[in-house]
């Protein structure tokens, strides 16, 4: 599951098992980007925290599919399959349009956005940019999003569900986590509760 030693479901104790419970999906399936952090599990507290808030927030204004979105192409920059796999079902639920979904997934492999909209494409020029050469970043970049109507927060919304990503790709890639034995596509899908962490 991963280059380093992890603890399964069926041996966690105390609190590692506490979050195991929190996290788990169906016949307590533990995705391995989880497992991985079993050794320290006060970094899986942090990392779950961080996608929930990020990704999976009542208050946030930014649909959800294209959250996702940013996710993969995130991920696609990074060549982490983990999480272009995990969250390309997600976005493919959100849209409930298969074809739609795996167009828009080879547009973004093929860094060609047409089905998406100026709006869209400029956010994600700003990831690209954030992901590859962040220090090359100023403030022209938000104002060219300005510009296409993203307000602040939408922004903020953006720049951290790319970095939660680029964390969630250097946790993977790092450490060897592969999707073996997972069930992909399983998210916290409950929004409406920030601290429901459960995957269906």
């Amino acid at each position: 599951m991963t280059w380093i030693k992890t603890i399964p479901y069926e041996l966690a104790e105390d609190n590692l098992l506490k979050l195991y419970n929190q996290v788990k999906g169906p016949d307590n399936n533990v995705d391995n980007i989880m497992l991985a952090h079993s050794l320290r599990p006060h970094t899986m507290q942090g990392h779950m925290t961080l996608y929930k808030y990020t990704l999976h927030h009542p208050k946030n204004k930014i649909s959800k599919w294209f959250l996702e979105c940013i996710g993969i192409y995130v991920s696609m920059l990074n060549q982490c399959q983990y999480c272009v796999d995990h969250h390309f079902a997600g976005m493919n639920r959100l849209l409930n349009d298969q074809n739609k979904a795996t167009l828009i997934k080879q547009e973004l492999l093929n860094r060609n956005h047409q089905l998406l909209n100026n709006k869209q494409q400029v956010a994600l020029d700003y990831v690209k940019q954030l992901t590859l050469s962040p220090a090359s970043l100023s403030k022209e970049w938000i104002t060219k999003m300005h510009k296409e109507s993203w307000t602040d927060g939408q922004i903020l919304e953006i720049n951290q569900v790319a970095a939660y990503f680029n964390y969630a790709n250097r946790t993977v890639l790092g450490l060897g986590v592969h999707s073996e034995g997972d069930i992909i596509g399983l998210s916290p899908n409950n929004s409406d509760d920030p601290d429901d962490w459960n995957h269906r």
